[in-house]
């Protein structure tokens, strides 16, 4: 029986999405509204899709579900986790923790929080690809979900990969509005999500 806490925070994430599309459509919501007023609908969208998205994500991982054991390493645990799901986790979530705090640190948190950039970010982590948050933000899923054995957690992997990638997609439409070509040679430049293994 799936949980109704998990299904929530799984609706939750997918309802949100339009928000977030709303809040980097920058140029839309200035031609709208007016510059500065569209500017602060769009930050007001930015600040709450994107903690909303957090939180019913963090749902997902915290709700009560089944739970696995990676079938590896025999039935030793730490702290009643099986040893191996710490071990796969950790090995998912330091690179995932990695690329998020080096993205914002990167854009700065405000820009991170709003969704709104004054410049082509193309420097650091932003060199290995286009959007390292929600590159981070995926892996460290795959990690929590390991790390706390959640089987529902896991198995929604795909889903989650899904809406992180029509959240670039959308985003990557309107920073080809806003900086056009400038923006368009830094797409042919960096991969979108997943590193070349060769500069």
């Amino acid at each position: 029986m799936v949980d109704l806490l998990f299904l929530a925070s799984l609706a939750g994430m997918e309802l949100i999405v339009p928000l977030h599309f709303l809040s980097v459509e920058h140029v839309g919501l200035e031609r709208r509204f007016g510059t500065e007023r569209g500017r602060r609908i769009g930050e007001v969208a930015g600040l709450v899709s994107g903690w909303g998205f957090f939180a019913f994500w963090a749902g997902v991982w915290l709700s009560p579900q089944p739970r696995f054991v990676v079938p590896l390493g025999g039935s030793v645990s730490l702290l009643g986790v099986p040893i191996v799901n710490v071990v796969l986790g950790l090995l998912f979530l330091a690179p995932g923790f990695w690329l998020g705090v080096a993205g914002v640190r990167e854009l700065t948190l405000r820009v991170s929080e709003t969704h709104r950039a004054d410049r082509v970010v193309s420097s650091g982590v932003y060199s290995l690809v286009r959007h390292p948050q929600y590159l981070g933000g995926v892996l460290s899923h795959v990690g929590v979900s390991l790390l706390l054995s959640g089987w529902h957690s896991l198995a929604v992997t795909p889903l989650v990969l899904l809406l992180n990638f029509v959240l670039c997609l959308k985003e990557e439409r309107e920073l080809l509005r806003e900086f056009g070509e400038e923006y368009g040679e830094y797409m042919r430049r960096v991969p979108m999500l997943v590193p070349r293994l060769r500069r």
